[in-house]
C-alpha cells in the first residue's frame, strides 16, 4: 500500500493499567511492523511510552516540578522501552536504531537535513529508526504538542506516502466514543467542515495529547500530501490488516492533498521558529487563499511585530490577528518599512515559500 511508511504508537496502546509496559501488545505489534520490515517498506517507527513504562520503576520525590518528573521518567523509562524493542526486534533478525530528537532539530533547514540523512543512512543499511521525543533534555518552550505532532514532521520529513497514528480508541467519532450512538467518521477531506463539536479534548492518563491534537495533526499531514490513518492499535493485526485493505478496517482517513514541495513541508511545522509576525488584511488573505499562486505584496501588510531579517521565517496573522500560515521573509524588516508605500516592490514572501495552514480545529467553547 505504502513503500514508505511513518507508524506512531501511542503510550495507551503500550501501557498496562499500572503503568508500566503491555509486553503482550507490544511483541504483537512488533511481529507486525517486523513483517513490514522484512516486505521491503522503509518504516519509521515513533513511539511513546517511554513515561509510562518507568512509572511503576521508581517512586519520585514530590517536590520535583513537572518537566523534572517528565525528564526523570522519561531518562528511566526509555533504557526499558528500547531495550523491549531491541529484543523484540532481533528475533525477526531485524536491527533497531534509537534516534532521540527535540523539536530544536528541525529549527533550521540544515538541522532538519542532517536528522533526514541520519535516517536515510539507517534505511540504506536496513536498520529500523525507533523515534521519540529526548523529553530528558527537553523544556516546555521546546516541546513537541506530542509524538503525534513528532510522527506528523517525520513522515513529511522522509517522503512517507502515509501516517498510521494507533490510539486506543477506533477513531474519530461524530459524538463522544463512549456514547452507543456514537460513529466512527470514517472519511475526512481537507475542505470538510469545522469538526470540534466531536472532539473531545480530554488528555490520557499516559500521553501529553489528546484526539484534538491528533485531528490537528493528521490534517495537517494530509494537506502535505501525506495520507493518515488514525486506529485502534488494540485491534488485533490491526497494521497489516489496515495496510492490505484499509476500508475493512473501522478507522479514520484523512485523505491527502496535493504534495507540497519539501521546503514548504518544512515550513508547515515550524510554528515555534518564526522570529516576527506579520499583520494583513482582509483582500491580501483573501488572495492567499484563492486558488491562484499568489505572493504576499507589501500593499497587503498592516503591521509587524518583532524584528526578523531576509531568510528568516515570519508567521502571517489576519486583520483578527488569527495566524494562517508562515513564510521565508524575502528582505528585513527596514527594508519593508521603507517601502510599505510601494505596490510594485518585490514580494515579502514569495509563494515558493508561503506555507498556509489547513482550517484548523479549535476546543469548542463553553456555554
Amino acid at each position: 500500500m505504502y513503500n514508505k511508511l511513518t507508524i506512531k504508537i501511542g503510550s495507551n496502546v503500550l501501557a498496562n493499567a499500572n503503568g508500566g509496559l503491555n509486553i503482550e501488545r507490544i511483541k504483537h505489534l512488533v511481529n507486525q511492523i517486523a513483517e513490514l520490515h522484512h516486505s521491503g517498506k522503509k518504516l519509521v517507527l515513533v513511539s511513546s511510552g517511554a513515561v509510562a513504562s518507568a512509572r511503576g520503576l521508581i517512586k519520585i520525590d514530590k517536590k520535583l516540578d513537572r518537566v523534572s518528573q517528565r525528564q526523570l521518567l522519561s531518562s528511566v523509562g526509555q533504557v526499558k522501552l528500547i531495550n523491549q524493542y531491541a529484543n523484540l526486534f532481533a528475533e525477526h533478525g531485524i536491527q533497531v536504531a534509537q534516534v532521540l530528537v527535540t523539536k530544536e532539530d528541525f529549527r533550521t533547514r540544515e538541522h532538519y537535513l542532517n536528522m533526514k540523512n541520519c535516517v536515510s543512512a539507517l534505511w540504506q543499511n536496513n536498520i529500523l529508526p525507533i523515534v521519540n521525543e529526548n523529553d530528558a533534555v527537553s523544556v516546555t518552550a521546546l516541546m513537541f504538542t506530542d509524538n503525534d505532532e513528532l510522527s506528523g514532521m517525520m513522515a513529511s520529513m522522509m517522503a512517507c506516502k502515509g501516517l498510521v497514528i494507533l490510539s486506543n480508541i477506533n477513531g474519530i467519532y461524530n459524538g463522544h466514543p463512549n456514547q452507543p450512538e456514537s460513529k466512527v467518521i470514517q472519511k475526512i477531506a481537507s475542505q470538510d467542515e469545522d469538526l470540534s463539536q466531536y472532539i473531545s479534548a480530554t488528555k490520557s492518563d499516559f500521553g501529553r495529547g489528546g484526539m484534538l491534537t491528533k485531528c490537528n495533526i493528521a490534517k495537517k499531514t494530509a494537506s502535505s500530501g501525506i495520507e493518515v490513518h488514525i486506529a485502534n492499535g488494540t485491534t488485533p493485526n490491526i497494521l497489516t490488516r489496515l495496510l492490505i485493505d484499509k476500508e475493512e478496517i473501522e478507522h479514520t482517513h484523512f485523505e491527502a492533498d496535493e504534495p507540497k514541495p519539501a521546503i514548504k513541508q518544512w515550513m508547515a511545522y515550524s510554528d515555534g521558529f518564526t522570529k516576527a509576525e506579520v499583520r494583513i488584511n482582509k483582500g491580501a488573505c483573501e488572495a492567499l487563499y484563492s486558488s491562484t499562486a499568489t505572493s504576499l505584496l507589501l500593499a497587503g501588510v498592516i503591521a509587524f511585530n518583532g524584528e526578523f531579517k531576509k531568510g528568516d521565517l515570519v508567521r502571517i496573522l489576519d486583520e483578527n490577528k488569527q495566524a494562517i500560515g508562515i513564510g521565508k521573509a524575502s528582505y528585513d524588516k527596514s527594508k519593508a518599512e521603507d517601502h510599505m508605500g510601494d505596490k510594485k516592490y518585490k514580494p515579502l514572501v514569495h509563494y515558493d515559500y508561503l506555507y498556509l495552514y489547513p482550517e484548523l480545529i479549535t476546543e469548542p467553547q463553553k456555554p
